[in-house]
């Protein structure tokens, strides 16, 4: 019981703080229950869900919330919906369509309140009655991918989304990296997130961040460019894009990215006009 009231004072709590993107962790929320968003990582996880686990995972954006099983996973979580009624909440998540996109999740275990970031894509074993054909990933801070055995960079991301330290760290990248951040955000179509760290010439860009709907798939690769001085107020990027769009087909080019501060301290913005030219 006590864990059902919390997750409904969370979830309320999410969503009316909605416009900020990420969970707010200034203030304690004023329930008396003692769960706090803690980051920790992948090692002390492993210790809190193991194996046959249960517990509950909780959209950051949305508040809403399912129950699950890890089922394996040596370097991050393998789990699976628990019942086809924790099945149709995580797809409704997804907008109705399975998708390798990352969001940003709190775990709820015990009385640990944990960020990760999950991927909504069904693949490999699944043996629960639950009508989820396999499993999907969870990632905490210090997981990798089973395959590369890295961190993933967009799960990174949603990570710090999830603990409310996402503004600290893009405000402190250079723009090689942050360019990198901002691709992935596009990937995981955050239009929070973008908002957050790109400029516009439109006089519209809420408008405009809808087009990245229409991006179903991205590469991108960073040549090696030299650190901007730490004077510098403008600097420019040139980037190779492989864009897959919607309705349009692949698209191969090469586009070049203007960064932008007011300050040598304050955080680098990004010129995100070069991407819609590439969409319309």
């Amino acid at each position: 019981m006590k864990k059902v009231f919390f997750i409904v004072i969370l979830s309320l709590s999410l969503i009316c703080f909605a416009d900020f993107t990420y969970a707010k962790t200034d203030k304690p929320l004023l329930t008396p229950i003692s769960f706090q968003i803690e980051i920790q990582d992948w090692e002390a996880v492993n210790k809190i869900i193991p194996k046959y686990s249960l517990f509950t995972v909780i959209d950051v954006e949305s508040g809403k919330s399912f129950n699950v099983q890890r089922r394996a996973g040596s370097r991050h979580a393998d789990v699976q919906p628990l019942t086809r009624e924790d099945t149709r909440i995580m797809k409704e998540i997804y907008d109705g369509n399975w998708s390798w996109r990352r969001r940003a999740v709190l775990i709820l275990a015990d009385e640990n309140l944990i960020p990760a970031s999950m991927h909504g894509m069904p693949h490999g074993a699944g043996s629960l009655p639950n009508g989820f054909c396999g499993h999907f990933c969870i990632h905490f801070m210090g997981s990798t991918t089973h395959r590369t055995g890295k961190a993933d960079l967009s799960h990174y991301v949603m990570i710090l989304k999830a603990a409310g330290r996402i503004d600290e760290y893009m405000n402190n990248l250079p723009p090689s990296q942050l360019l990198n951040v901002f691709f992935v955000t596009i990937k995981n179509r955050d239009k929070g997130l973008v908002k957050k760290i790109a400029i516009s010439n439109q006089k519209n860009i809420k408008k405009d961040l809808m087009k990245i709907k229409k991006i179903e798939a991205i590469q991108w690769t960073l040549p090696q460019t030299k650190e901007t001085e730490s004077s510098s107020l403008e600097t420019e990027i040139p980037v190779e894009v492989n864009l897959f769009i919607k309705d349009k087909g692949r698209i191969r080019t090469k586009l070049s990215f203007t960064f932008v501060r007011t300050s040598p301290i304050s955080p680098w913005k990004v010129n995100i006009d070069p991407l819609f030219s590439s969409i319309n």
